[in-house]
C-alpha cells in the first residue's frame, strides 16, 4: 500500500472517528459501510477499519495520554477534528508499526487540512512530546 494511499485510508478514519465522537452510537455496520464506500471497498478499508476499531478499543488509554501530554488542554476541551486526529495519531504510534514520525507527519496533514488555523502546531507539540516520552522512557 503506498504512502498516498494510507493516507487517504487515514483521511476515511478520521471522519468515521469524527462520526463516533459526535454520535457514540453508530452501529458497527453502519461504520463499515461508511468507510467501504469513502473507499470504494480494496485493500485500504481493513486499514482504516483497523484504525477506528484501534481508537475505540484503546479510548480511555489514548485521552489518559493525550490529557496528559497537553498543557493546559483537556481532550473534553478540544475541538473534534483536533480529538480525532490525536486519537487517530497516537494509537498509531503506541500500537501499529507505522513510524512514530510518519504517524505525526501524516496527523499534522490532516490538522492543517481539516482543522482551524493553529491545529498544525497544536497536534505536532502534543505528538511531539508522546513521542519524545516514549522515546526517553
Amino acid at each position: 500500500m503506498t504512502t498516498q494511499r494510507r493516507s487517504r485510508a487515514r483521511e476515511i478514519a478520521l471522519q468515521a472517528l469524527y462520526q463516533l465522537d459526535l454520535n457514540p452510537h453508530v452501529a458497527p455496520d453502519d461504520l463499515k459501510r461508511f468507510v467501504t464506500a469513502r473507499l470504494h471497498g480494496g485493500p485500504l478499508v481493513p486499514f482504516s477499519l483497523e484504525l477506528v476499531r484501534g481508537v475505540q478499543g484503546h479510548l480511555s488509554e489514548l485521552d489518559t495520554l493525550l490529557d496528559s501530554s497537553a498543557e493546559h488542554w483537556r481532550v473534553a476541551r478540544m475541538a473534534a477534528t483536533d480529538r480525532g486526529i490525536l486519537r487517530l495519531a497516537t494509537y498509531e504510534i503506541l500500537h501499529t508499526d507505522t513510524p512514530p514520525a510518519a504517524a505525526a507527519d501524516e496527523a499534522i496533514e490532516l490538522a492543517k487540512r481539516y482543522g482551524g488555523e493553529g491545529s498544525g502546531p497544536f497536534v505536532a507539540g502534543i505528538l511531539g512530546r508522546i513521542i519524545a516520552d516514549r522515546a526517553g522512557a
